[in-house]
């Protein structure tokens, strides 16, 4: 039975997903010393797409079944793509921290959405306070970038708010269809197998001239993104969508950027300004505002 709330498992479970979603930030700048942006999230989407094969067919999972979940599959995975393409297209314009900014808008989105597709998921004034004070956080960490001059860096900001129409898209389908009723493992396949069908045909559109400094510290940290991010953690998110109020779980994702800040600077030596550990008091307060009973 779905449940109405945010039970402790729940709201732990989320914290180390948003702390695996932070240090992926770290793990893909890392990676992106020896492969393009756009192929690597290929390269993860294929190898994800093997290790949760292997992992359905292990549990006796029945990947092919009909079950009316294709077009709806398809479509969340056209939209999963979608995302990345955005994402990882508009970062060529625009810095990663304005990116940052309007990226994060994708729980509004989803709120948003819910109020038509998700009516049992009603958002209360104390909700939209919370989630609005977790935004501020993200203000508080990377508002600054704003108003730096930056020729054509709306292009950029444009593609990545278009990323977060697509990400809580990709939520509110999976929530508000068939998907919401089957297996997490088939509900993410749709995703990996679409983004790893479209990421490399883009990638050699764009130009991007692949793997070019294939070092060790290059694949080991490829192999975390599609063994820790895209699989494991991703099954873990699709099966609480499933589970819990989509728009409660997405006020959490504001706590993934200072979470990527911090992974920052204790991995990689970047400095930390007290705005970091405001940003994390306000994400930390809002999200407490949006989910207490």
């Amino acid at each position: 039975m779905h449940k109405t709330e945010l039970d402790r498992f729940a709201i732990g479970l989320m914290v180390v997903l948003c702390t695996i979603w932070g240090l992926q930030q770290v793990a893909i700048k890392l990676a992106s010393a020896g492969i393009s942006p756009v192929w690597q999230a290929g390269l993860r989407s294929i190898g994800a797409t093997v290790i949760v094969v292997g992992w359905a067919l292990a549990r006796g999972v029945k990947l092919f079944r009909r079950d009316h979940s294709l077009l709806p599959g398809l479509l969340a995975g056209a939209l999963f793509a979608g995302e990345f393409a955005l994402i990882f297209t508009g970062l060529q314009y625009t810095t990663a921290s304005r990116g940052v900014i309007f990226l994060y808008t994708a729980p509004f989105f989803v709120a948003l959405g819910a109020v038509r597709l998700l009516p049992q998921e009603h958002m209360r004034r104390k909700q939209w306070t919370g989630m609005a004070l977790a935004f501020v956080g993200v203000l508080a960490l990377f508002g600054e970038n704003l108003f730096v001059p930056a020729a054509g860096a709306w292009i950029g900001d444009l593609m990545l708010l278009g990323a977060a129409v697509l990400w809580a898209a990709t939520t509110l389908t999976v929530k508000a269809s068939v998907l919401n009723r089957g297996a997490v493992e088939k509900t993410l396949l749709y995703q990996l197998g679409v983004s790893a069908l479209l990421l490399p045909p883009l990638s050699l559109a764009l130009g991007e001239p692949g793997v070019f400094a294939p070092t060790a510290m290059v694949w080991a940290n490829l192999l975390f993104q599609a063994v820790i991010v895209a699989g494991v953690s991703y099954l873990a998110w699709f099966w609480l969508v499933r589970e819990y109020p989509a728009t409660r779980l997405s006020s959490f994702s504001f706590l993934t950027p200072v979470m990527g800040v911090l992974a920052g600077g204790l991995l990689l030596g970047e400095t930390l300004t007290p705005a970091v550990f405001a940003a994390l008091f306000l994400v930390g307060s809002g999200i407490w505002v949006a989910n207490r009973p």
